[in-house]
C-alpha cells in the first residue's frame, strides 16, 4: 500500500503540474475557455466573465504549485484537502460539458492534447479516485527535504510561475500547439485528405403506411416502403467525420471569402484584432508605421476582425491605416494569434513570423526585388493579355475586329481560369499596371454583370482604381437601361444622313455627378470628359431615358 500510495502521489502530481505548466504558457487560451463556461448558454455567468484572465492565472498557477507541494510533501494536509476541492469542481465541470454537450472541449491540456467532453471527465474522475487514495493513506506521504528545502522550492516555482505568466501574456506563448504555428501553411491546413472519413448521420423518415404512421430510419437514402410520405422528421450525427485542423478561417469583404487569393499573396503581412472594443488601441500607432512601411517596401497588408465594418472604418480613419479589413470569425482570430492586435508575416499561406504587438519592432521586413513582389509568370502572362486586349480595338474594319472578337473570346477564358484560380488578380498579387490586364478582359466582354461583384471588391480593397470599377459598374447599368451613376458611358447615333448624335447616356444624379466622379478618382468633370469624348467642342447635354428612347427609334443605333 505504502508504494502504491507513492505512485499515485507522483501521478497526480506530475498531471498537475503538466496541466498548470502547458495552461501557464497560453493562459489567454485558458481565459477564453473560462469565457465559454460563464456565458448565458452554458453556466449563466457572465458577471464573471471580465474575471476570465484574473481567473485563469490563479488556476494554471495553484495546479502548478499543487503538484510541486504534494511531490515535495509541504503543507500535505492543506494540499491534498486543496486538491480534493480543486477535482471536484473540474469534475463537476466536465461532466456538464460532457452531459449537456456545451462545451467541445474543456481546455485541460490547452491546445497541446485535445479530449472529447467525456474523456475529459473520466480523466478528472481518475483524478479523484486517485487523490481520494492519497487523502486515506495520507500517513505513507513522507515530506523531502527540510522544512527550509520545501518552503524554498514553493516559493522559488511561485515566482517562477508568475514570472512567466506575465511574460507570455507580454509576448506570445513559448510553445505554440495551434494549427497557426509558425511553419504551418493554414491554405494547407484546411484540406481534407483523400479518403478521410466523412461523418455519418441517420435520418428519420414518417410515412403513412396502411393508415398508421410509423418511422424509418436510414443512413441517407430514401426508404423502399409502401406508404405515402408525410415527411422528414429529422437527422443526427452517428459518427464524427475528418475535420481539419484549420476549419473556420475566412477573409470576407461584402459577403465574399477571399481567403483563397490573399493568402497565396507571396508577402503579406495580416494585422489581426479580434475584437477591436477590447484592443489595445495605443498599438495601432506602432502598426501604423509599420504597415506604411512594409507596404512601401511591396508587401501587402490585410487586416483581420470579427468586428463591424464600421468599426473596422472608424479605426483606419483615426490612425490613418492604409489597409482594407476583412471580416473573420472571432473563434478563429483569437487562435490565431494570442495578441490584440497582433501581426503574422505570411509567405504564400505559410506562417513566418508572428508577434505580440509589444514585439513589432522585431518584424523582419527586407527589401524586395519585383521577382520577389510578384510571380513573375503569372505577371507576364497578363501583360500579355492586356497588349493582346487592345492589338486591333482601334481598328474598325470589319476584318481586323472579327480578329479582335477571337482574341477577347480567348482572353476571357484566360481570365475566367487566373480568377478561379487566384481570386482577381489585383496590385497585391500582380503590382501595378498589370492589376488592371483583367478589367480590361472583363469590361471588353458580355459577362460584366457576373464579375463586378468581384471587380466592387477589388476596389475598394485598394486591388483596382476605384475609377475603373466606376466605369464598369456604369457600364452595366447602360446595358440594363439604367440610369448610370459616374457618366462614363457615351452613346453615338447615326441616322441615314450624315446626321450625327454624340450623348452621355443618362446619368441618376447630374447634378452632382462631379462630386462622384472626384470621389471616385476621376480628374475630369463630365463636360470635360464628353468633350474629350466626342471631340473639342461637343457640350455635355442631360438627357432622360426617355429622350434617349426617343432617338434610338429614329435612328440606326451603334455602340460608341
Amino acid at each position: 500500500m505504502k508504494y502504491f500510495v507513492q505512485l499515485c502521489r507522483i501521478v497526480v502530481g506530475v498531471l498537475f503540474i503538466l496541466s498548470g505548466l502547458i495552461k501557464l504558457n497560453d493562459p489567454l487560451g485558458f481565459s477564453f475557455k473560462l469565457e465559454e463556461y460563464f456565458s448565458p448558454a452554458v453556466l449563466d455567468l457572465p458577471f464573471l466573465e471580465p474575471y476570465a484572465l484574473a481567473i485563469a492565472l490563479f488556476v494554471v498557477i495553484l495546479e502548478v504549485i499543487l503538484g510541486i507541494t504534494l511531490l515535495l510533501g509541504y503543507q500535505i494536509r492543506l494540499t491534498l484537502w486543496t486538491l480534493l476541492g480543486t477535482i471536484v469542481f473540474f469534475t463537476f465541470l466536465t461532466f456538464y460539458s460532457a452531459y449537456f454537450n456545451k462545451v467541445t472541449d474543456c481546455g485541460c491540456f490547452g491546445d497541446a492534447v485535445k479530449l472529447t467532453p467525456w474523456e475529459s471527465f473520466s480523466k478528472d474522475l481518475i483524478l479523484l479516485v486517485l487523490i481520494l487514495i492519497l487523502i486515506w493513506g495520507r500517513k505513507h506521504l513522507k515530506p523531502l527535504g527540510s522544512a527550509a528545502f520545501r518552503l524554498g522550492t514553493t516559493a522559488i516555482a511561485l515566482l517562477a510561475c508568475i514570472w512567466f505568466g506575465n511574460h507570455v501574456l507580454n509576448h506570445l506563448p513559448v510553445v505554440d500547439f495551434r494549427p497557426y504555428h509558425v511553419g504551418a501553411n493554414i491554405m494547407e491546413g484546411m484540406e481534407i485528405p483523400e479518403g478521410a472519413p466523412r461523418a455519418v448521420y441517420e435520418y428519420d423518415w414518417k410515412f403513412n403506411i396502411d393508415g398508421t404512421e410509423k418511422i424509418i430510419t436510414t443512413l441517407g437514402d430514401y426508404p423502399d416502403v409502401d406508404g405515402e410520405f408525410v415527411g422528414l422528421e429529422g437527422t443526427r450525427e452517428i459518427q464524427a467525420g475528418y475535420e481539419p485542423p484549420i476549419h473556420d478561417f475566412t477573409l470576407e469583404f461584402n459577403g465574399i471569402d477571399l481567403a483563397g487569393s490573399i493568402l497565396q499573396r507571396r508577402n503579406l503581412l495580416l494585422v489581426v484584432a479580434y475584437d477591436l472594443n477590447k484592443s489595445h488601441k495605443e498599438a495601432f500607432e506602432a502598426v501604423k508605421i509599420l504597415t506604411d512601411s512594409a507596404l512601401s517596401l511591396g508587401y501587402s497588408v490585410a487586416g483581420l476582425s470579427a468586428s463591424s465594418a464600421g468599426e473596422t472604418g472608424n479605426l483606419r480613419q483615426q490612425y490613418g491605416l492604409n489597409f482594407p479589413f476583412y471580416f473573420t470569425d472571432m473563434t478563429a482570430l483569437k487562435t490565431i494569434v494570442r495578441s490584440n492586435p497582433g501581426v503574422l508575416k505570411l509567405q504564400e499561406g505559410t506562417i513566418v513570423q508572428k508577434l505580440h504587438y509589444n514585439d513589432l519592432k522585431t518584424l523582419s521586413l527586407p527589401k524586395l526585388s519585383d521577382s520577389e513582389k510578384y510571380p513573375q509568370e503569372l505577371k507576364s502572362y497578363l501583360d500579355s493579355i492586356m497588349v493582346l486586349d487592345q492589338k486591333y480595338r482601334g481598328e474598325f474594319s470589319p476584318e481586323t475586329w472579327g480578329k479582335q472578337v477571337k482574341i477577347d473570346q480567348q482572353n476571357m477564358v484566360a481570365v475566367d481560369s487566373i480568377i478561379g484560380q487566384y481570386g482577381y488578380p489585383g496590385t497585391s498579387l500582380v503590382g501595378p499596371g498589370t492589376d488592371r490586364a483583367a478589367w480590361y478582359v472583363i469590361q471588353h466582354s458580355e459577362r460584366i454583370d457576373e464579375f463586378l461583384p468581384q471587380i466592387q471588391v477589388a476596389a475598394e480593397t485598394g486591388e483596382l482604381p476605384y475609377r475603373l470599377y466606376a466605369m464598369m459598374l456604369d457600364r452595366s447599368l447602360m446595358g440594363q437601361g439604367l440610369p448610370q451613376k459616374y457618366g462614363t458611358q457615351g452613346m453615338s447615333y447615326f441616322m441615314n444622313t450624315p446626321e450625327e448624335i454624340n450623348l452621355i447616356w443618362p446619368i441618376e444624379n447630374p447634378e452632382n455627378v462631379n462630386a462622384l466622379r472626384a470621389a471616385a478618382g476621376f480628374n475630369q468633370t463630365v463636360e470635360e470628359s464628353t468633350a474629350d469624348l466626342f471631340g473639342e467642342g461637343t457640350a455635355y447635354i442631360q438627357y432622360t431615358l426617355e429622350e434617349v428612347a426617343e432617338i434610338e427609334e429614329k435612328q440606326n443605333k451603334t455602340k460608341y
